[in-house]
């Protein structure tokens, strides 16, 4: 597994890219809303130290991981029956929220790859 400092999730719509960055060094946390354009999300990401990117798997998600990864962006993909949520969360679903979660479950190594 790598060492990287700054865990970054990314939402991935067709349209819309939501990514929030989370750095559990100090537990800063910075988020951005792109259209989808993979140049403008690894141009955000490389601004961190040691950036590693994760998404949900599904069909809008591998272009983009394709991409970021030819601009130097480590990206993963997680498998989706494997994300447990806590039953709070469930009725409150939303794009930045669901990039938050993705960012805290990748720093604290708890992803399941695809």
């Amino acid at each position: 597994m790598s060492n990287y400092v700054t865990a970054i999730g990314l939402d991935v719509h067709a349209r819309s890219i939501s990514a929030c960055a989370f750095d559990p060094m100090t537990g800063e946390v910075s988020r951005a809303r792109f259209g989808y354009d993979p140049a403008s999300v690894a141009e955000w990401a490389l601004g961190f130290e040691s950036p590693k990117a994760v998404y949900e798997s599904g069909p809008t998600g591998f272009h983009l991981c394709r991409a970021l990864r030819a601009l130097g962006v480590d990206c993963a993909r997680r498998r989706r029956s494997k994300m447990h949520r806590p039953a709070a969360d469930r009725g409150r679903k939303n794009d930045r929220r669901d990039a938050e979660w993705l960012a805290r479950l990748l720093a604290c190594r708890n992803v399941v790859e695809v």
